[in-house]
Parts: C-alpha cells; structure tokens; sequence
C-alpha cells in the first residue's frame, strides 16, 4: 500500500531532480526498508525536453555513492504529476513559481529541498555534480527523517 508519492522538480530533469530521485530510492531501499513499497518517489522538470537522458556528469556523480542513472528519461512537469504528489521538493525557489503556474492548489505541498537553493549544475564541472549530489543526498536524508516520524517531509 502506497502511503506517499514524492516528486522532485528541476529545470531539464537530467541532473539534480534525477539524483535526487535515485538517491532517496537508494536511501530508502538500504537504510528505510520498512518504507519500501510504501513511497513512490518521481522527478520532472519545468522546462524538460520529454526522453532527453540524463547528462554524463550526473551519471558519474551518482554511480560514485553506487547509484545509477543508465535509464532515466526527463519528462516535462505536468499538472497530472503535481496533483498525484503528496509532497513536492523543488530544488530551487524559482521552480515552485512554475509549479503553482500549473497547479495553484499545490501550494500547501510544495516547498523547496533545502533552506537555500541547489545549485544547477549543469555544463559545469563534475565537482560542481558532485557538490549538487552531496546538498542533495543531505537534504534528502532531512525528508525522509521527518517522512518516517510520519511528517510530512
């Protein structure tokens, strides 16, 4: 029985919501198996192109902490994914903007990842990947700290 769907939002959906999706799968299934089965967790993006893999450095930042991104494939944010989600975490404040532009009524379960923005990445360097994967890996743990004491992450 799902208890809760987690969606993350980024702008292309090929590097910081994807990680972030992999990262809380990976967590969940090593540290949370009570949790298993019970969150479904899915990215999109504001302004992604639908199929577009996610970027290399990403891939590579990931597999680092034994993860992989091989099979993601970006998809647009749509006011179906919202309204399917319990809890939304955007990984910027300007994403939130984009997602109340399609879903006004999402505002009481949206809020951003951490207390400042991640950082985009993208066509930086694979340390600027790797600093994006660390804040998020953090931030990640947060939620799911406050999701298994039965907040709202």
């Amino acid at each position: 029985m799902v208890l809760r769907k987690i969606l993350f939002v980024c702008s292309g959906n090929t590097c910081r919501s994807p990680m972030a999706e992999a990262i809380m799968r990976g967590i969940i299934e090593s540290e949370f198996p009570e949790m298993a089965g019970k969150v479904i967790v899915e990215s999109a993006g504001v302004s992604a192109v639908d199929g577009v893999a996610a970027s290399d450095s990403a891939l590579v930042a990931v597999a680092e902490i034994g993860l992989d991104l091989s099979a993601h494939r970006a998809r647009p944010l749509s006011k179906k994914l919202i309204s399917e989600a319990d809890t939304i975490l955007a990984m910027e404040s300007k994403h939130i903007a984009g997602i109340l532009a399609l879903d006004p009524s999402a505002a009481d379960r949206v809020r951003t990842i951490a207390d400042a923005d991640i950082a985009d990445p993208f066509g930086g360097s694979l340390q600027e990947y790797r600093q994006a994967r660390d804040e998020i890996e953090a931030a990640v743990r947060r939620s799911l700290n406050v999701i298994n004491r039965g907040g709202t992450g």
